[in-house]
């Protein structure tokens, strides 16, 4: 299981990406395309354009590091995209269903609870 603190975005790029490109290729999706700081220590997630390979890629500390899985068999399943978003945010459990070749948008998940957001003054 993938455990990340809640302060970690997962962000997944909306399209297939040739992932022939390294660290500094992926870092120019993350700033240029998708208007975002690589070194704020989230994980940006590629998928290749077969669906059969991931690429995660994230700053630690002192340098990125890249995460590399190919499936033997089957294919990633992309989430459900908005038309036009150039990326998908994604929490660390979808992000592990992925990575273990679950169809996500096939997943039914239970609305979170949240506390009430007013309290009533006591009478």
């Amino acid at each position: 299981m993938l455990t990340l603190p809640a302060s970690v975005r997962v962000y997944l790029a909306a399209e297939p990406v040739d992932l022939r490109r390294g660290h500094d290729g992926l870092v120019a999706i993350v700033r240029s395309v998708w208007g975002l700081d690589p070194f704020d220590g989230h994980l940006f997630v590629f998928l290749g354009r077969r669906l059969d390979r991931v690429k995660i890629l994230v700053w630690d500390r002192n340098g990125f590091v890249l995460y590399y899985k190919r499936l033997s068999r089957g294919r990633f399943r992309m989430p459900t995209v908005t038309p036009g978003a150039a990326r998908v945010e994604m929490d660390a459990t979808t992000l592990a269903m992925l990575l273990d070749g679950i169809d996500v948008r096939a997943v039914r998940r239970p609305v979170p609870w949240r506390p009430p957001t007013s309290i009533s003054p006591p009478a």
